[in-house]
């Protein structure tokens, strides 16, 4: 689709709308674990159904993103984003006014489904400009940001304008998205930053990069719905851990940084290796008894580095010169990690285990250790 020529998407202008069309995409996700505290406490669903619900937003997401794959060289992006945002708009809306379970689940699928577009089509946008893994690493500090106030401020926006509240001001954040869709490419045109390889020779290290990035993302997706569950069931306070995640989340926003200053000096491949490790290490130390010091320890180490290992995961994506299919087969295999990994880690919940939290994190722990494996031959690509 060759529809841009009146676009420079390397424009500062582009560049922030298409980031603002990421945090939307992930207006929900980010703040997940306070989210999800909001169901238990304020609807008065167990831990385990609401891993359900959040795993029911996550499969809407997935669902387009897989969509996507077969169809995002055939529409128009602009078209299909506003779509999109308008979608998610009414969802959050009608979020507020559901009056039972199954119809909250199949609202907030439907609004999944929504934000399943600013996720895929903004990750190509950003995979065809010519600095990918710098403006990946902007994308991140955005979101981090955004990620950073919203836990921080869940807990007293519960108190004050309670589940409803925050469903409105999410509903307010995908509108203001309707601004940004002139600065947007209307389709994918070949980027000049890819791998000139044989596609017989990428194959296999094609499939090895999406299988591990499927891992990585099952491992955060089962890691994140419950951080901030896995912190008071270890008897801390509530605004203690929701200070702990929001100083988390700037830890994640050096990641970023890190990404930003030094992308252009150093091999990429190392930092990218190296972050997966430290996020099953972040994982693995949940596993010890729990008290402050240790919670908070294994929650820094494990955004700041998860935060380091996602602009490289794209980077490497985008690196395979086809068009942003890679990238955009990428976002449907995060998506596809984010939804089923919430979704194993309530079965784990509900299956009579122990009921805690132990058996969650130590899948995702050796999921993180798996999605390296993975990696290892498509990485030599950032070499």
């Amino acid at each position: 689709m060759q529809r841009n020529q009146e676009l420079d998407i390397n424009s500062r202008k582009s560049v922030v709308s298409i980031i603002y069309l990421i945090i939307v995409g992930f207006c929900v996700f980010i703040i997940q674990p306070g989210i999800v505290q909001g169901f238990v406490s304020e609807t008065e669903l167990s831990p385990e159904q609401a891993g359900y619900v959040a795993s029911a937003e996550m499969w809407g997401l997935a669902f387009t993103t897989v969509l996507l794959t077969y169809f995002a060289e055939r529409i128009d992006w602009r078209k299909i984003t506003i779509v999109s945002l308008l979608v998610a708009v009414a969802g959050n809306l009608a979020s507020t006014i559901s009056t039972d379970l199954d119809t909250f689940v199949i609202i907030r699928t439907i609004t999944g489904i929504a934000l399943g577009g600013m996720i895929s089509l903004p990750f190509a946008m950003l995979g065809m400009t010519a600095k990918t893994d710098y403006n990946f690493g902007l994308a991140v500090i955005g979101l981090l940001t955004y990620g950073a106030v919203g836990l921080f401020l869940v807990p007293s926006a519960l108190a004050s304008i309670g589940l409803d509240g925050i469903f409105v001001f999410l509903a307010v954040f995908c509108a203001v998205g309707l601004f940004m869709v002139p600065n947007i490419p209307r389709g994918s045109y070949k980027s000049e930053e890819g791998v000139s390889r044989s596609k017989d020779k990428l194959r296999i290290q094609k499939i090895s990069a999406l299988a591990g990035v499927f891992a990585f993302n099952l491992a955060v997706g089962a890691a994140w719905a419950y951080l901030f569950l896995v912190g008071i069931d270890s008897g801390i306070e509530e605004q203690v851990v929701a200070n702990i995640l929001t100083l988390s989340q700037f830890l994640g926003i050096l990641g970023g940084l890190f990404v930003v200053f030094l992308s252009s000096k150093i091999n990429r491949g190392t930092p990218l290796g190296i972050s997966i490790l430290f996020c099953a290490v972040g994982i693995g130390v949940l596993l010890l008894d729990m008290d402050f010091l240790i919670y908070s320890a294994a929650v820094f180490v494990f955004n700041f580095f998860w935060n380091i290992a996602q602009p490289y995961l794209i980077a490497l994506l985008a690196a395979f010169d086809d068009n942003s299919k890679t990238v955009i087969r990428g976002s449907c295999m995060q998506m596809l990690g984010y939804a089923i990994g919430p979704y194993i880690a309530a079965s784990i919940l509900g299956s009579g285990m122990s009921y805690s939290f132990y058996e969650i994190n130590l899948f995702a722990s050796l999921m993180f250790f798996l999605s390296l494996i993975l990696m290892l031959p498509a990485i030599k690509i950032l070499r």
